[in-house]
């Protein structure tokens, strides 16, 4: 979709202390696109942009989704067609999304807004999906506007359909005429351990019902996302505990283990919310045998120079080693070391290898 120049805000650094999801909490990190990674700056019309403003959040394919917010600056042709005019539901910044028009050839026909949650979805628990919509003034209004949850993250080379079954999705047209914001909502019951939202229009146009409810409507349809919600709903299951479960391995000196799904921004060294699962089991484990000292080790793949991913798994490792230590953990009981790429575990031919490769790793070093 169409890229807008703005001034937006201030970037808020990350907090390190521990984040417990409980039971009930929204696991939908940034559900109001109301932080930032870095100041948008420019006119895009690639995918990457939406990931590299939007923290948390990116778009799945190489269609471009939009982001509004504070300082918003709409090209005059664009502001005359509406663009722009919206206000966002709760605080100061939403998503603009295109979900129809392929078949009269609309550039970015199909936009997906995608974020990992910040615990995986247990099966055969049920869960509240919500999220609050409206579209362009002159917007067709549609009714394929769902929400589809992935267990691995869906990313496309292309600006094309990304042909799914949404675990929700409205029974009808989303009617919100006048800038009027609607709430979708409704339930779910998981059966798999999904950790990806999407949202889109997951169908052909063939198989979209549309109507034009004013004389003037264009021959797309573009809608806005705000305030997205995921959580359980009563009665909670217990979240089954994996035979290699970090909580399950037996405490010997020496001894190495990997860390599950620690994750950082890309070429960077935030963790991501999904980290905190994992780092929680670890900063248990650390609570209960004060006498412990571990060495976090970072791994990176060979993408990159040999000096950059040193520093790049130096870095990683100390965020770690800084999360521990903001929730109580002595300085004293923490080393940490960046391996670079020197220690793959896996070939780095493959995406699969290198997502293997990139890890962080902690030594026992006394019990």
């Amino acid at each position: 979709m169409y890229r807008y120049l703005f001034l937006l805000l201030f970037l808020v650094p990350l907090p390190v202390l521990a984040q417990v999801v409980n039971d009930g909490d929204n696991i939908v990190p940034n559900p109001g696109f109301e932080r930032f990674a870095s100041p948008p700056v420019g006119w895009s019309y690639k995918g990457a942009f939406f990931g590299q403003v939007v923290r948390y959040w990116f778009s799945a394919t190489t269609a471009s989704p939009d982001v509004y917010g504070p300082g918003v600056k709409v090209p005059q042709d664009w502001a005359e067609k509406g663009f722009g005019d919206q206000q966002a539901h709760g605080g100061k910044s939403m998503a603009g999304l295109t979900l129809y028009g392929c078949t009269n050839g609309k550039p970015h026909c199909r936009e997906y807004v995608e974020i990992q949650l910040a615990e995986p979805l247990v099966p055969g628990q049920t869960y509240l999906v919500e999220f609050w919509t409206t579209h362009l003034k002159r917007s067709l209004q549609i009714d394929k506007l769902g929400v589809y949850f992935s267990e691995k993250r869906v990313q496309r080379q292309a600006d094309e359909l990304i042909a799914a079954k949404p675990q929700f999705s409205p029974a009808a047209l989303v009617k919100a005429p006048g800038g009027k914001w609607i709430r979708q909502s409704g339930h779910f019951l998981a059966t798999t351990e999904a950790e990806y939202l999407l949202i889109g229009n997951f169908f052909e146009d063939a198989d979209t019902e549309t109507l034009a409810y004013r004389s003037d409507c264009f021959n797309y349809a573009y809608y806005y996302i705000d305030d997205i919600v995921v959580k359980k709903v009563p009665p909670f299951i217990p979240v089954p505990v994996k035979p290699d479960d970090l909580t399950r391995q037996p405490l010997e000196e020496g001894k190495t283990i990997r860390l599950k799904d620690i994750y950082f921004e890309f070429d960077k060294y935030d963790l991501m919310p999904r980290s905190y699962v994992e780092l929680n089991k670890l900063l248990t484990i650390l609570r209960e045998n004060p006498d412990m000292r571990i060495r976090i080790v970072g791994h990176t793949d060979n993408i990159g120079s040999d000096n950059y991913n040193k520093y790049l798994s130096r870095k990683r490792a100390k965020s770690v080693v800084l999360f521990l230590m903001e929730n109580g953990i002595s300085a004293g009981r923490l080393q940490y070391y960046g391996e670079g790429e020197s220690r793959p575990v896996a070939s780095n031919l493959t995406e699969e290898g290198r997502f293997l490769n990139r890890r962080v790793e902690i030594t026992i070093v006394k019990r």
